[in-house]
């Protein structure tokens, strides 16, 4: 022990390589573990009846020794020798009867075939593996992503029973593989991006713009994934019809605040676009495997949409469960799924946001608060990603409003001319009365009367200008300005709502 206390600087840096390199995980060895362990716990369940689930459930560790020479009650296998710790395995075979997973499809797609390793496009250290049917997703997480996902379950599992479509991650097992030294945690859920349909853009959105933009090496890669500035700058938006667009935005308000309430935040959208073209999709250009929709609820157009009792499982097409929307003149179609829920506002993420707080504005970094974290989330998503393609209803239903109210004006204006023109017929008929009874002692004296009145007021308008009301001259002024008739002059004086001087009668 005094020798390797001696070694000095070099000795010491040397066991830390020496010790990360036999940690290092064989990725074939990897994947076989997971399959062969991930059978084992589903055929082992099977053999337990089916019940309700209890709250003790969810905390329930199983763990299972399986050497390579087998066991009697483990398989013979050609891998290393491993442990297997299975979590809340009665809850999770809740989850995936719930979404109409049978056991035996659950294992043909888990060991049929390998799985396939994803290139990572986030900035953890997590890998991924897909099945080769394009149904799961196999994704490591750390301690305390695994830890917290096991205390969310039993919230998990109530907002699953209220509400199976939703955007946020289906998460059908909970495992933890140890091998050589090495400890690897790995959940299985629902792949958001099919494989078979070729995504022509990917992005990983927050909602933040602090440094959201994606590197110079993320760029260089076949298929990147970029992020919210990158967004701005390539697309002005999506465009949805009406009642997609509030569908999609009711289930992505529903999921936020449910993460919202678990204290969870610095999630992601996983967004990917196809740009449809004029050619159909041939039959070789997809999955071979795919025969069918194996999980229901998985697709983002399933997502949005409203409850449906016992639904059917939807028979694969040319779409993939896409939602339809445009970019111009481009017809997509849009996959996306809410992903890395598993980070919770612990002290930790407290003590980031503050540092980074203090050399940017703190309302743009991406750790916040939970609830500022969810609105600002929902803002972006709903102005500057997702848009309505009807964005000129707004302004229409004004125009309309608008053009009311002016038939409204015109009808009053309308209505006051024929008061005016019965008033006229009136006067005629009057003049009539006065061409027909001639010198009749029973003729009305009402012209007469009128005349008088109108030499009365032009003889006492010198005189009574002082007593007149100050409304009734500026009325008289204002007609007689217009150059109006004396039989409309007649008429106004009868309608006007301003009392008669003393004298004028």
């Amino acid at each position: 022990m005094s020798d390797d206390a001696s070694t000095g600087e070099g000795g010491g840096t040397a066991r830390p390589k020496a010790a990360s390199t036999l940690r290092k995980p064989n990725a074939a060895a990897l994947k076989g573990a997971i399959q062969l362990g991930i059978g084992y716990a589903v055929g082992n369940l099977s053999s337990k009846p089916d019940r309700d689930v209890l709250m003790q459930d969810f905390s329930v560790v199983e763990t299972v020794f399986l050497p390579s020479e087998g066991s009697t009650l483990t398989p013979a296998h050609h891998f290393p020798d491993f442990r297997l710790k299975t979590y809340a395995p009665l809850a999770f075979r809740y989850f995936r009867e719930l979404f109409g997973i049978k056991p035996d499809d659950y294992l043909y797609s888990m060991c049929n075939e390998p799985l396939i390793e994803l290139s990572n496009p986030g900035a953890s250290s997590s890998w991924f593996y897909l099945t080769s049917d394009d149904e799961f997703i196999i994704k490591t997480v750390q301690h305390k992503e695994a830890e917290f996902l096991q205390k969310l379950l039993p919230g998990y599992y109530m907002n699953l029973n209220q509400n199976p479509r939703t955007l946020l991650p289906k998460f059908y097992g909970l495992y933890c593989i140890q091998y050589s030294g090495v400890t690897v945690r790995v959940v299985v859920m629902n792949n958001v991006l099919p494989r078979a349909m070729k995504m022509h853009y990917k992005y990983d959105l927050k909602g933040s713009l602090y440094k959201r933009r994606a590197s110079r090496k993320e760029r260089t890669k076949s298929s990147p994934t970029f992020k919210d500035l990158d967004f701005k700058e390539m697309h002005e938006g999506l465009y949805f019809d009406p009642e997609t667009y509030n569908a999609l935005m009711k289930t992505l308000q529903r999921d936020c605040r449910v993460l919202e309430s678990f204290k969870i935040m610095d999630y992601s959208l996983l967004l990917g676009i196809h740009v449809l073209d004029k050619r159909p999709l041939t039959r070789a250009g997809r999955c071979d495997s795919k025969k069918g929709q194996k999980v229901l609820y998985s697709t983002a157009l399933e997502s949005i949409q409203g409850t449906v009792k016992d639904p059917e499982p939807v028979v694969d097409d040319d779409t993939f469960g896409g939602i339809p929307a445009k970019h111009r003149d481009e017809n997509l179609l849009i996959f996306l799924g809410i992903i890395d829920i598993l980070q919770s506002y612990r002290f930790i993420k407290k003590v980031e946001h503050s540092w980074k707080a203090l050399v940017h504005d703190g309302d743009t970094v991406s750790v916040h608060r939970p609830s500022f974290y969810a609105d600002r989330f929902l803002k972006f998503m709903g102005t500057t990603v997702f848009k309505k393609a009807h964005a000129l209803r707004g302004a229409s239903s004004r125009r309309k409003k608008s053009s009311l109210y002016a038939t409204k004006y015109a009808s009053q204006e309308f209505l006051s001319s024929l008061k005016e023109k019965e008033e006229n017929k009136k006067a005629l008929s009057m003049d009539n009365l006065n061409e027909t009874f001639g010198s009749s002692s029973k003729q009305p004296d009402l012209l007469p009367v009128m005349q008088d009145f109108t030499r009365n007021e032009e003889e006492q308008s010198e005189n009574s200008e002082d007593r007149r009301d100050s409304s009734s001259t500026i009325a008289l002024d204002d007609v007689l300005s217009s150059h109006q008739s004396d039989s409309e002059l007649d008429v106004y004086l009868t309608h006007t709502d301003s009392p008669i001087p003393p004298g004028w009668t």
